[in-house]
């Protein structure tokens, strides 16, 4: 009777210590208390793992709750978690189809995320649902894969479980002394660097190995540690699956009386722990060990309760080691038609499974024959053809050609004519970027006259008639009234000096022209702040002595504040930082607030004379502007160019 291969059930590692063994009970105190955020999905995720290895239904309840919460948060590392801890349990109850496709899921969002260590992580997963399959070259090569990551990432605590899988690839290809060089690879780096495998799967892995290469002394020293470790840690899956290894061991060793005492176990075990397929098996192990301990009446029960489990999941292997027993039992009842019966349906199977390979491999070679017949074919008719059509040759190789020279002068004239298009349109960008400068500059031209008239003309009058108010005051006997109506002319006069010069500073400022484009922002920042209109916060690097075009330090300044004069006009802001930076080889701008946003889409219909100045600068400045920005969090402005 053939050994039952249940590492598939024992080695899904990389994923299955996701999260730290930590008491339910605490847990299940603190998640009562918890917020609807991201803590408490891994909470939800902690107390599902902690149920994982004794209590599957809980598990899943558990991770129900973690993927709503993560969907509705939107918290994809939760979302990619749950997959991964559904597709373990789905494999160890035998839903290999829901397995696979939590297994996709969980590899489309590590995928997303460009996570290494999640890739690794499901990268090892499905190797071994590839293991499954019977594709036990794809199940190695996804492995080593995961390994090269966990190398190249230097993500030492992996080791031990990624060379245990790697073992158990070889395992399925039936190298078994590779499995048994790579399971001791991994007891060394578990122990040199600690890790997520389980020491109890790896002594069961080496105890299949030893087993399979015929030295049931090794293989049983290694399935007693197992069992020990299984039980430390209270792993009752990896428990039931290795009496089962251990039933086969006593089987083939003749020793009859531990078979019945094993078989008991991981019958036991079995019926806890709702896993129809390693019920199946322990099932047939309880058949099998009271067949060879000389109690039909109970190897015929066992056995057809096996039948059953085994014929209603469909379980191909375990209804073939179904029939062997059954053929055993009634042959030793004497009723040798249920045994040849029973001995034909055994073979039945085991033909399908031989017949299914042998047509895939007939299939191959047949259209592998095929296809080198018809190569064959081709072959003497192009010898035939070329004969026959040396002339048509000659002929179709000079019409292509011709036909060749046409399109490469058909090109040659598109691409030209191309460039010519690019070259029309780049005079036509420039002549719109020199009118546009014109235009500009003739607007700087006329704020600077306008300055300097308000300034010195208009400020001198104003300043020269509050003067001869001052002297006329001093000469003059005036009633309290008058006197008071006097003095608010005065302040009135003084009111009406300083508009005139913050709209002439407004105009062009005085400092841009002195002090340059650092301390024109600064004072330009602080004025703001004193209006109290907007608390803004100046930053500037490598601007204090860099040497400006006065064209660009004017844009600049223009463009900071117009999107300033727009923050207070529009966005709601409290407060807004600015900054510049100047290096050797770029100039930045950079205009936050934390206004309520605006969707950005909508700037190319505004017909504003604010934006539309700002674009004209920006485009006279060939720079690169990024504007981003979100309801309730604000806008942010990027403005670069080279320099």
């Amino acid at each position: 009777m053939r050994s039952f291969l249940l590492n598939l059930l024992l080695t899904l590692l990389l994923s299955s210590n996701l999260f730290c063994q930590v008491n339910k009970d605490s847990l299940l105190q603190v998640i009562q208390a918890s917020q609807e955020d991201t803590s408490k999905v891994l909470l939800l995720l902690q107390i599902a793992d902690s149920y994982e290895r004794n209590n599957q239904d809980s598990a899943l309840h558990y991770l129900e709750k973690a993927k709503e919460l993560s969907e509705k948060l939107n918290f994809k590392k939760g979302l990619y978690k749950y997959y991964v801890k559904s597709c373990i349990i789905s494999f160890t109850i035998g839903d290999y189809k829901l397995a696979t496709q939590q297994g996709e899921e969980a590899l489309e969002i590590a995928v997303a995320l460009k996570d290494t260590s999640y890739m690794i992580n499901i990268l090892a997963n499905t190797g071994i649902i590839n293991q499954y399959l019977g594709k036990y070259d794809k199940q190695l090569d996804y492995c080593l894969q995961a390994l090269t990551l966990i190398e190249q990432r230097k993500e030492y605590k992996k080791l031990s479980s990624m060379y245990h899988n790697i073992g158990n690839a070889y395992f399925s290809l039936t190298q078994y002394h590779k499995c048994i060089e790579y399971c001791q690879l991994s007891l060394e780096a578990q122990q040199n660097y600690g890790g997520n495998a389980y020491l109890n799967r790896i002594m069961a892995s080496l105890g299949d190995s030893y087993n399979q290469i015929n030295k049931p002394d090794s293989a049983l020293y290694f399935y007693k540690k197992a069992v020990d470790e299984s039980i430390k840690l209270n792993d009752k899956y990896a428990e039931a699956g290795i009496y089962a290894h251990m039933a086969n061991l006593f089987a083939n060793t003749y020793d009859f009386a531990a078979l019945l005492d094993i078989a008991k176990k991981s019958y036991a075990l079995s019926n806890e722990l709702q896993s129809r397929q390693m019920l199946a098996i322990s099932t047939v192990y309880m058949a099998y060990a009271f067949y060879f301990n000389n109690d039909q009446d109970l190897a015929r029960k066992y056995i057809s309760d096996a039948l059953e489990i085994a014929e209603t999941d469909s379980l191909y292997d375990e209804l073939k080691n179904c029939y062997t027993v059954l053929s055993y039992i009634a042959a030793k009842d004497g009723d040798y038609k249920t045994s040849m019966w029973a001995k034909s349906k055994t073979d039945s199977l085991t033909n399908a499974g031989i017949n299914t390979e042998v047509l895939s491999k007939t299939s191959e070679l047949q259209e592998k024959y095929e296809s080198e017949k018809k190569n064959d074919l081709i072959r003497v008719q192009q010898i035939e053809l070329h004969h026959q059509n040396t002339m048509n040759y000659f002929f179709l190789a000079a019409f292509i050609m011709i036909l060749l020279l046409g399109i490469l002068l058909y090109r040659n004239f598109r691409h030209r004519q191309k460039l010519q298009i690019h070259r029309i349109d780049s005079l036509e960008t420039e002549k719109q970027l020199m009118a546009t400068e014109a235009v500009l500059r003739g607007e700087e031209q006329e704020r600077t006259r306008l300055a300097k008239d308000l300034h010195d003309g208009l400020g001198g009058m104003l300043s020269g008639i509050k003067y001869s108010f001052n002297a006329i005051k001093n000469n003059l006997i005036m009633t309290p009234d008058n006197q008071k109506s006097f003095d608010q002319s005065i302040n009135m006069l003084d009111s009406s000096i300083q508009e005139m010069r913050r709209v002439s500073h407004n105009l062009m400022p005085e400092s841009l022209m002195k002090f340059g484009l650092n301390s024109a922002l600064k004072d330009f920042c602080i004025d703001i702040n004193k209006s109290g209109a907007l608390q803004i916060k100046f930053q500037s690097v490598g601007l204090e002595h860099a040497a400006i075009e006065q064209s660009i330090t004017i844009s600049i300044y223009r463009i900071v504040q117009e999107l300033v004069n727009n923050i207070i006009k529009h966005s709601g802001a409290k407060t807004a930082l600015v900054q510049v930076t100047k290096n050797e080889s770029f100039f930045t701008l950079s205009v936050e607030d934390d206004g309520k946003g605006f969707d950005a889409s909508s700037l190319s219909k505004t017909t504003g004379i604010g934006w539309t100045n700002i674009k004209h600068r920006v485009d006279l400045l060939k720079a690169r502007l990024d504007i981003k920005s979100q309801a309730e969090i604000g806008t942010s402005v990027v403005i670069e160019f080279a320099v």
